[in-house]
């Protein structure tokens, strides 16, 4: 697959769910292929962006999925990568909400290379992260030989993650909650990390007053989107901890009240 020429939609400014580092800027895929990668040394064997954005693409390509979608951002002169894809199967039906894979890399040893599942809900591009599946693979001596074999098995695992997010999604569209209620999750939400001191106010008001119409009736899914609203603010390595600690905490709520 030529990546350069071929391939779906580059955003060519930052999805509104995807706040970028400050200093980063979004790029193109030629942009990443200039980007210098440091020389091996005796205990760090460093990816170039494109390398592990070409992996993840070849395997997504093995796996059916279709790439429809994406955003690529590189901070600290190149060294840091972020990137999202949106991705789709052919047999899956329309939904209110995409899938969403999140990539990072850093050249310069700050995270590993990693992969993470989620979803962006098209009526106002929130993005929620869930990090059950990712690679989280050093680049050291034996990383290069072992990146094909750990996206694929990282991979392996998304279709069935993506799909249990579906059904996650259907289920918090049910479950209805009143006001009493949803005040006792944002505060769990706080105590779990997904939210900041800061932030209880604001994700309040989106759930009292919801920037988007799809978000009235008095359900879960109108509070998970109040706060991942608020999270268009962080950025994505900020949003991707936050979204796995809301998942949990929807996830653990359901389990608990049931859908009604």
């Amino acid at each position: 697959m030529n990546m350069i020429e071929e391939g779906p939609v580059v955003a060519k400014k930052p999805p509104k769910g995807m706040l970028l580092h400050c200093g980063a800027e979004l790029v193109n895929r030629s942009q990443m292929w200039n980007v210098l990668t440091p020389r091996n040394t005796g205990t760090w064997y460093p990816f170039p962006h494109s390398r592990v954005l070409g992996e993840v693409h070849d395997q997504l390509d093995s796996y059916g999925f279709i790439v429809t979608e994406e955003a690529h951002a590189l901070s600290h002169d190149g060294q840091r990568y972020f990137g999202v894809l949106n991705i789709t199967l052919p047999a899956r039906g329309i939904c209110e909400w995409t899938w969403a894979v999140g990539i990072r890399n850093s050249p310069d040893r700050t995270f590993p290379e990693g992969l993470v599942a989620g979803t962006k809900i098209f009526c106002c591009d929130n993005l929620a992260f869930s990090g059950e599946v990712q690679i989280a693979r050093k680049h050291t001596r034996f990383a290069e030989r072992d990146l094909r074999h750990l996206t694929a098995r990282a991979e392996g695992q998304l279709g069935g993650r993506l799909q249990k997010l579906d059904e996650e999604i259907l289920t918090y569209n049910e479950m209805r909650i009143d006001d009493k209620r949803a005040h006792g999750i944002v505060i769990r939400a706080l105590d779990a990390g997904a939210i900041t001191t800061k932030q209880v106010p604001e994700v309040m008001n989106e759930w009292r007053r919801p920037s988007h119409p799809e978000f009235l009736p008095r359900t879960a899914w109108s509070l998970f989107n109040a706060v991942t609203e608020v999270h268009k603010r962080v950025n994505p390595h900020t949003a991707c901890r936050r979204g796995e600690a809301l998942y949990g905490l929807f996830d653990a709520d359901t389990q608990t009240h049931g859908r009604n």
